[in-house]
Order: structure tokens, then sequence, then C-alpha cells
């Protein structure tokens, strides 16, 4: 994918999940969808068992293990059948990916600079803070625009 291409993908992913960033309206609750909405329904473990087609204690530990985060996207799957539910997985960045890569970039470009920096001290040829602070900027948006798996190479 070219970068232009990563940047307008970052900026529909970001649209498209602008209000689901800043909402706690999704958070799983503590004993899981399954049986909220199980308990909402007012059905019993031994019915969504049946719609299921499992036995009562299998139907009660998909509902643990959805709490304790431990179930498969299968079983949620036809659970979420079970219970006339249609499942949406979806991740949810905590800000938008642009704001993800501009800070990766920016971590990045702080740690290339710092390393140059100490190499130029050394042969005492160091640069002018509002210097640097040009290259800083320059650098960051290069990586940016450039938006590569390179910018996740390092872990800084």
């Amino acid at each position: 994918m070219r970068p232009d291409d990563r940047r307008s993908a970052r900026r529909q992913l970001d649209k498209r999940l602008k209000s689901l960033i800043s909402s706690g309206d999704f958070a799983r609750p503590p004993r899981g969808w399954v049986k909220a909405i199980r308990e909402a329904l007012g059905m019993t473990t031994a019915q969504l068992a049946r719609r299921l087609g499992v036995s009562q204690p299998r139907a009660v530990a998909i509902e643990k293990a959805e709490a304790k985060g431990a179930i498969t996207l299968e079983s949620l799957e036809r659970a979420a059948q079970a219970l006339d539910c249609r499942l949406m997985y979806v991740l949810v960045p905590r800000q938008p990916l642009e704001n993800l890569v501009e800070a990766r970039a920016e971590r990045l470009a702080s740690k290339r600079l710092a390393d140059t920096r100490h190499t130029m001290a050394l042969e005492a040829q160091a640069l002018d803070v509002n210097d640097e602070r040009e290259q800083h900027t320059r650098l960051v948006r290069q990586l940016v625009e450039q938006s590569s798996s390179a910018l996740w190479e390092d872990e800084t």
C-alpha cells in the first residue's frame, strides 16, 4: 500500500471509529454480554443451551469464558445467534490512528536526533536549538508521510 493510501485509510477508519474512541458505551459488562442479554431477555441457561445445541453446563461455561475474555469468536458468534443478536467485532483505538502514527514518528525522530546530537556534540558540532527543532519537525513530517512499517521496527 502506498503511503498516501495508508494515510487515507487511517483517516477513513478514524472517521468511522470516532464515536467509539471516546465512548465507553461498548465496554463488555462485568459478567459478559451473553449473560447480560440472556438475563435481560428472561432466558435461563437451560433455554440458551437448547438454542445453542449444547448442555446447560456448557452454556454456563460459555458465559464464564466470555466474562474472563477467554471465549473464541466462533463460540461468541454462536451465542449471539442463539440470542437473536449480531456479533460486531471491532478494535477501537484509544486515540485516532493518525495521532498514533504522529506520536510514533515524534518518538522515533527524537531518538534519531538524540543519537545524532550526541555524536555531533562529541565532535564539537552542536546544532542551534532552532535548527534542531526545525530538523525534528522535518523528520517527523517525513516519517508520517512515508508511514511505512519501518516506523514500527524498533521500540522506543
